[in-house]
């Protein structure tokens, strides 16, 4: 067994799904907040570890019953807990061969850039010229797709063959040379059926507009999002009409008024992370239906995940 397939092995062994490793040439031309060699400069290895989001985390958001657990269960506690742990005693190995490992989790709240990838104003300055500004942060799904483990679909989500959308995304940079995985060739995830689209409850995915982005040599593309569509229809929520007054959260000094929500007031998050009334139902549930109706992953299931008419929040 080489030295990249024990490290792979150990990666799984730790608690990662799959693994996946780039090489670093493979940024080149990324801009400077989410190059990877701006963090490690002799960075030689970029290893790649998705974490499974279990299927059964939607089940309570389909039926309309428990909204917690998938932000729970399937985001909050794979980001903040099983994933730091899993990184933390992966880079055990890599330091104890002599090299530097940097375990790279979900770094949401100090990156420098906001949603659009846009430099946060008023936010932090770069230390030296030519240097970007602190904190840089990889973008998790182009790390993936370097690393061979799949393709970004349509609504940017990323997709692999094992999972469909089902996966949380962490990396490793280390300076231990390993062989690179080949990107992705298999038979195409994504289909462009356009069932995200469809089934996004705030319409935040575009049927028309794109985004299209080189990496490694490779032409990706996928569907215009609006971030901030997104973020209210994550919440259940919907922008009301002129002159109608909204009840959105109430109590709360944080989120934009005239909205709608099917909570009188805000729950506690749980592991940092709440609020998931949407539950993926276009960009993951949608999208993974469609997957498993066609045959196309690996994880398997006895039964269809949809049974009947999924719930929804009832605007009448």
């Amino acid at each position: 067994m080489s030295k990249t397939e024990k490290v792979k092995e150990y990666a799984k062994k730790c608690g990662a799904d799959l693994v996946g490793i780039s090489s670093p040439e493979r940024f080149e031309g990324a801009p400077l907040q989410m190059d990877p060699r701006q963090i490690m400069p002799g960075v030689k290895s970029i290893i790649v570890l998705g974490f499974r989001v279990f299927r059964g985390t939607f089940r309570g958001i389909e039926e309309g019953t428990f909204f917690s657990n998938y932000s729970s269960m399937g985001y909050g506690g794979i980001s903040n807990i099983q994933m730091p742990m899993v990184l933390w005693n992966f880079c055990k190995i890599i330091e104890d061969k002599g090299y530097e490992a940097i375990p790279l989790g979900h770094l949401s709240p100090w990156r420098a850039i906001d949603e659009n990838g846009e430099i946060k104003k008023g936010y932090s300055r770069p230390v030296a010229p030519g240097k970007p500004t602190p904190d840089v942060m990889i973008h998790h799904r182009i790390a993936a797709f370097c690393a061979g483990l799949g393709e970004i679909g349509y609504s940017k989500v990323f997709l692999t063959p094992e999972f469909g959308p089902r996966q949380r995304l962490g990396e490793v940079l280390t300076d231990m040379p390993l062989d690179p995985d080949p990107l992705y060739e298999g038979p195409a995830i994504c289909d462009r059926c356009m069932e995200c689209v469809k089934g996004c409850p705030a319409g935040a995915i575009s049927r028309i507009k794109t985004v299209k982005v080189e990496v490694a040599g490779k032409m990706l593309e996928w569907g215009e999002l609006d971030v901030e569509k997104c973020s209210i229809g994550l919440r259940g929520g919907r922008k009301v009409k002129e002159g109608e007054k909204g009840d959105y959260l109430q109590g709360r000094s944080d989120v934009k008024p005239g909205m709608h929500s099917p909570f009188y007031h805000k729950p506690p998050n749980v592991f940092i992370h709440g609020e998931a009334i949407c539950g993926g139902r276009g960009c993951i549930r949608a999208c993974m239906i469609h997957l498993e109706k066609q045959g196309k992953l690996k994880n398997k299931f006895k039964d269809p995940f949809r049974k009947e008419t999924p719930w929804r929040v009832n605007w009448d």
